[in-house]
């Protein structure tokens, strides 16, 4: 995994991730992503495929993503 994985939040939607991504359940168990380099992760909750968004979004999840600076890190 050398090349830079890209994490879209898209508008009233998904996170698109594009790259080799490795994506593990809560015990550490890879998802089978059946070779697949793009995905879209569920962020509004209503999916019945979570973690994967199925497009439930569209029942009514809205957040305009607008990129924005952290606050500085914790030393």
């Amino acid at each position: 995994m050398d090349q830079q994985i890209k994490i879209t939040v898209n508008h009233n939607g998904s996170l698109k991730v594009e790259g080799e991504v490795l994506i593990l359940d809560g015990d550490g168990r890879p998802y089978d992503l059946q070779g697949r380099t793009t995905i879209g992760l569920c962020r509004c909750g209503l999916s019945a495929n979570k973690p994967f968004c199925d497009g439930a979004h569209r029942q009514g999840f809205e957040h305009s993503s607008e990129a924005f600076a952290l606050p500085p890190k914790k030393v």
